[in-house]
């Protein structure tokens, strides 16, 4: 409830902005509503539309700065634009170098990608990036997501190219080359280049190391990084979603 009074000084949330934030905050969900003082947020920080993005982060160390600071926190995520997300603090140094004044280092990310973002304006709620508050979670409080690739500016990581490392993707690989790097997914031969998202083909697991592991995989310096078929349902919109950016296309 806090959390929620804290965003609506400078957000407007209907209803279903509180059903979603009363089962969801704090935690990876991102909630898109519309601006209700232009001065409060600065034009920058929303890149000029007439809409913020606001969350409620989980992790202890995130709570306590803001717990600290007292305000809210304007925060662009550690990765250089277009690359993969950096989840662990060795990955975020490294992505941001001296450009960054200060690191926190509150240990590995639990979640692994970046939060659901969900836009609550007129008309149906839109789903703007899937995350680990899945579609059917937030259906099953709010009614059916529209898509919402018209948004694409509301939201991060909406780029056809993002998250991308530099080596190029292959997707739904069952048996990669031997020039490649492969992330696995089950059960999958041991190998220098090989990186198992999950033996046990959990997909909590997998997303937890998606990003560390297509890191890893890039640092090989492999022709390719050949990845294993992921399920679309639950989770796996979001795993694949990452997946298809990082290569190149959606769809």
């Amino acid at each position: 409830m806090r959390d929620r009074v804290a965003a609506e000084r400078f957000a407007r949330l209907d209803d279903r902005a509180r059903a979603l934030t009363d089962a969801f905050w704090p935690g990876p969900l991102t909630i898109v509503a519309p601006l209700t003082d232009p001065t409060a947020v600065c034009d920058l920080a929303r890149a000029g539309l007439d809409t913020v993005a606001v969350r409620a982060p989980a992790h202890p160390l995130a709570r306590q700065v803001l717990r600290e600071f007292g305000r809210p926190i304007v925060a662009p995520s550690a990765n250089r634009s277009g690359r993969p997300s950096p989840t662990t603090f060795a990955d975020a140094v490294a992505e941001t170098g001296s450009a960054a004044a200060l690191a926190l280092d509150g240990g590995p990310c639990a979640v692994g990608l970046e939060s659901t973002v969900v836009a609550l304006l007129d008309g149906p709620p839109r789903l703007l990036r899937p995350g680990a508050v899945t579609r059917a979670q937030i259906e099953a409080l709010i009614g059916p997501l529209a898509e919402a690739e018209a948004d694409a500016a509301r939201s991060p990581g909406r780029l056809t190219r993002h998250y991308a490392p530099n080596a190029p993707l292959r997707l739904d690989v069952d048996h990669p080359g031997a020039d490649e790097a492969f992330l696995a997914f089950g059960p999958a031969p041991d190998g220098p280049r090989v990186f198992n998202l999950s033996p046990g083909r959990d997909l909590g697991e997998a997303a937890a190391n998606l990003f560390a592991y297509l890191r890893a995989a890039d640092a090989t310096q492999p022709a390719a990084i050949a990845v294993a078929p992921i399920p679309e349902d639950g989770l796996g919109e979001a795993i694949n979603d990452r997946l298809r950016r990082a290569a190149g296309y959606v769809g």
